[in-house]
């Protein structure tokens, strides 16, 4: 294993969810963060210090310390692709300006730990495209932290600076950068569907009970975690179908409010359809479609929810 453990096996937690956020709760920690730019003339020490100083609670401290992180350090495609533990010391890191999933936990980490903020590292496994489903990892391919807020079990939550810094191709070759800061004290039953432990400790909540189970899992994308979802059916990322019936989606979100359109494409990358419109219903908190599917294959199909990736699959059709 490339992967180190930085964190402390203490105890088996299972941890409801924060309470969620409104989308606008942190708006005055990043704002303040950007209007801080690159830092480029600060070491870490006096970046986490800048960051933190006009923060009073534990919280905003991680969310600024995230939030310049996510904008402001690339990930690297050969070192995520090689899944390599070089060049992640904060002190590099911070030169270099880009680095792999670890670099990130362990750059958070480090000025987490300046702000006197009790943060650990996680490695695990994420699937990275619908070609991932049912394909287990030989070894962890990912990293992320835990956060403790206060001396209860449940005031531990996740981040995940790397996966909110942008995107990579599936490919691993290419970076795109684009903020995502849902992936601040995420929703933990989502989160666990989109990442899994190396050690089960850290499975903050419900989720899967095996790591084979988490590859058979549909691919999270991060519309899922815009709306909340709290319920997804169908729950196994790799469906058979007949041709010309209708196969039915259903998602319990908890934040449905603004959703106007739902479309679905097929394939992956360049050979990517153009988005179908879907209708669909609304019923309370769940919202829901049918699909026919017209030709008989084995192709990624993916949904979109006002217009961002929400959830993906991999369909097997016949007549």
């Amino acid at each position: 294993m490339r992967y180190f453990l930085y964190f402390m096996i203490t105890s088996f937690f299972f941890i409801e969810g924060k309470s969620q956020q409104t989308k606008n709760h942190y708006v005055s920690v990043d704002k303040y963060v950007m209007t801080l730019g690159d830092l480029k003339d600060k070491n870490v020490a006096s970046i986490a210090d800048t960051l933190t100083q006009n923060f009073d609670t534990k919280e905003n401290k991680a969310r600024a310390i995230f939030c310049w992180i996510a904008n402001n350090i690339a990930l690297d495609p050969k070192l995520t692709r090689s899944n390599d533990d070089k060049n992640t010391d904060p002190v590099i890191v911070i030169q270099a300006r880009k680095t792999s999933p670890i670099g990130f936990a362990t750059l958070f980490q480090e000025m987490a730990s300046i702000a006197n903020i009790r943060c650990l590292i996680v490695n695990g496994y994420i699937k990275n495209s619908t070609e991932n489903i049912n394909n287990i990892e030989d070894e962890p391919n990912h990293s992320w932290n835990v956060v403790q807020l206060g001396t209860s079990p449940n005031e531990w939550y996740y981040v995940d600076a790397a996966k909110a810094s942008g995107n990579l191709d599936n490919k691993k070759t290419v970076f795109t950068k684009s903020f995502n800061p849902e992936y601040f004290f995420s929703n933990k039953y989502i989160f666990n569907q989109d990442h899994y432990p190396q050690n089960k400790s850290w499975l903050l909540g419900e989720g899967p009970t095996s790591l084979k189970e988490f590859y058979s899992l549909p691919l999270i994308e991060k519309g899922a975690y815009q709306f909340d979802i709290v319920k997804i059916n169908p729950s196994t990322g790799y469906i058979t179908t007949k041709i010309n019936i209708p196969f039915k989606f259903n998602y319990q979100i908890n934040n449905n409010n603004a959703i106007s359109t739902i479309e679905v494409v097929f394939g992956e990358g360049t050979k990517e359809t153009k988005p179908e419109r879907i209708n669909f219903l609304t019923d309370g908190n769940e919202i829901s479609f049918s699909y026919k599917f017209k030709k008989e294959n084995t192709f990624p199909f993916k949904i979109i929810v006002n217009g961002s990736y929400f959830i993906s699959y991999l369909i097997e059709t016949s007549e």
